[in-house]
């Protein structure tokens, strides 16, 4: 298997060379930084100009004032850091099709040698959703209405519509943080960008999310509540989350390598975070002034969103400074981990 994905990855390789694939080169710095500038300006003027009749005044104030001054330190900050900022992304978009292949590549090897191969990687899902159907729906019918803190939807789709992108970003998560140490052959190839191994555990992850949100749709559709025009919305959360893991494992595959108890703090911490992010209880149990706080955790909007897909029928626009909030947090996280990765690469195979 290593060695069909050394010959594979080389093979990709000596295509992107050949020139078969067009190639992205990077934007000039003074063109680059503009096009920040006034993307800013526009996100800056949207922000201010937005209203809301019914928040409070003074919070609405202190909610633009501080997403400007976000806005103006990732301005000042993005000119600074261009051309650290600008490799990856450019790295990453020029190596696609060799993602693609070892992505679907690394969802087959998971299973290899069994006998129900990829089977084994839906059945999960459907029998957590069935454990979960059998608990809350059957026997514990009366309590799980009463657990769900006035939710006025049924416990179970409730609870998957929050497990769902859960498992997602739990998967993800770990996988991209273990994938240089997982693909170290690789990592000690001096040709290879290692910059695309993290994506490649995502990318792997996602194909078992797809299947998982079938599954939930099919669990809001046993319960009457049928696909709409803002089921669509689904594949933006997706994209929110998955933008999400990448920005987060950056920096934690490349602090792995040197720090290996790394994972286990980040088990820790996940099973933590389970229980801090609204997805066995919902958040409108807590007092106005406490929720906030839930707030600041981003995989919280995220899981909103999926249930404002499915039942809430509300669109992500709608939630207009968790939506801001969520990306300038993303980017930021992004930002920091690449330039992490960045810094520390060149040190990977000296530690293994």
């Amino acid at each position: 298997m290593k060695l069909f994905e050394k010959k594979q990855a080389s093979s990709e390789a000596g295509k992107n060379k050949a020139g078969r694939l067009p190639r992205l080169v990077a934007v000039p710095k003074k063109h680059g930084i503009a096009i920040f500038f006034v993307l800013a300006m526009i996100l800056a003027l949207v922000i201010v100009l937005h209203y809301n009749p019914l928040a409070d005044p003074h919070t609405e104030m202190l909610k633009k004032v501080c997403a400007c001054i976000l806005i103006a330190i990732s301005c000042i900050l993005f000119a600074a850091w261009y051309d650290k900022l600008t490799v990856l992304p450019v790295e990453l978009f020029n190596s696609r099709k060799l993602i693609w292949r070892l992505s679907v590549n690394d969802f087959k090897k998971r299973y290899a040698g069994s006998y129900m191969g990829v089977v084994w990687a839906l059945a999960q899902p459907v029998v957590t959703v069935l454990m979960y159907w059998v608990v809350f729906d059957k026997i514990f019918q009366s309590r799980s209405q009463l657990v769900a803190g006035g939710v006025d939807v049924p416990y179970v789709l409730f609870l998957t519509a929050g497990l769902v992108p859960w498992f997602y970003f739990q998967e993800g998560l770990s996988n991209g943080t273990t994938s240089l140490l997982e693909y170290n052959y690789l990592v000690k190839k001096v040709v290879f960008k290692i910059s695309i191994l993290p994506l490649i555990k995502i990318i792997a992850a996602t194909f078992i999310h797809v299947f998982f949100c079938c599954l939930l749709l099919l669990v809001a559709v046993g319960y009457g509540y049928y696909p709409t025009v803002y089921t669509i919305q689904i594949l933006y959360y997706m994209f929110c989350e998955f933008m999400l893991m990448l920005a987060m494992s950056y920096a934690t595959c490349a602090i792995q390598v040197f720090f290996r108890d790394l994972m286990q703090i980040i088990s820790i911490a996940l099973q933590l975070g389970q229980w801090a992010t609204p997805i066995l209880w919902n958040i409108n149990m807590l007092p106005d002034n406490l929720q906030w706080i839930i707030k600041l955790n981003p995989v919280t909007y995220i899981v909103n969103g999926y249930r404002s897909s499915i039942y809430e029928k509300r669109w992500f626009f709608e939630h207009f400074y968790s939506s801001t909030y969520f990306w300038i947090f993303t980017v930021a996280v992004f930002c920091i981990g690449s330039m992490i990765f960045k810094k520390s690469k060149i040190h990977f195979a000296d530690v293994m």
